[in-house]
């Protein structure tokens, strides 16, 4: 399956971030909170919601999760049935924590490994990875990523929301996040690097089948959205994306 056994490194592997990256978990992730099965239950439940219609019908499908931590969303995909997962992490402290979800997780950074593995899955997941490269590598990733889909294959990322009143705290919460993204900017580098059927997607609370206090707050939610889309409106004379919630989900195919 690895088609390429030596793919040459992004740019940024070899700055202060190989350093901060050895003890991501501890120093960036709160590493000492423990995945419980409380903890989980709300990660699926969430995350099922907010993937809706963007998961593979084959529980046999091909997926990675790129920058998988401490493999809460490989446990949560396991949960959902699926049996071919990978997790690829850069930090050997995460890989360690997530090979204790059952799957294979190995310790590569994201590019080289979709580089070395051409055409070989249905879907390909980053939650709060993309942020992390710079501008030139965000290109070659999402090309690693076109390139790495079977036909068909779909791609999904969650990123900080320059678009959001929070957005900006979000962006700059953790050193090592370099580059910022709104739904639009995002988009249209899918679209620059070949990608269609995009589209972006809110990560608010769950309306419904989570809890009665997350329900309340999809309500709430509605109307300070509402309001967010009417300051556009009047500032600018156009709602914009939208989507306001600190960080936002983006899904992506190929044909």
């Amino acid at each position: 399956m690895d088609a390429k056994p030596h793919p040459q490194p992004p740019e940024f592997l070899s700055s202060y971030r190989r350093r901060m990256y050895e003890r991501y978990a501890t120093h960036w992730q709160d590493g000492a909170q423990e995945i419980n099965a409380t903890r989980l239950r709300a990660h699926a439940k969430a995350y099922r919601y907010y993937f809706r219609g963007w998961l593979p019908q084959n529980p046999g499908a091909a997926i990675v999760d790129l920058g998988c931590g401490r493999g809460l969303l490989l446990a949560s995909l396991t949960g959902y049935g699926y049996k071919n997962l990978k997790g690829v992490d850069i930090s050997p402290e995460q890989v360690e924590l997530a090979r204790g979800s059952g799957t294979e997780v190995r310790e590569s950074d994201a590019v080289a490994f979709l580089e070395a593995n051409p055409e070989a899955f249905d879907l390909i997941i980053g939650l709060d990875i993309v942020e992390h490269f710079h501008k030139p590598d965000v290109i070659r990733f999402l090309e690693a990523a076109y390139k790495a889909f079977k036909p068909g294959g779909r791609l999904i990322l969650q990123t900080p929301n320059a678009d959001s009143p929070w957005g900006t705290m979000h962006r700059y919460n953790d050193f090592t996040h370099e580059v910022g993204f709104n739904p639009n900017s995002l988009s249209r580098l899918l679209t620059f690097t070949g990608f269609t059927a995009i589209e972006p997607r809110e990560t608010g609370p769950v309306p419904w089948g989570y809890t009665m206090a997350s329900t309340f707050r999809y309500v709430a939610w509605q109307l300070i959205r509402a309001g967010l889309k009417f300051w556009n409106l009047a500032e600018t004379g156009s709602t914009g994306s939208g989507i306001f919630t600190r960080v936002f989900l983006i899904s992506a195919g190929r044909e």
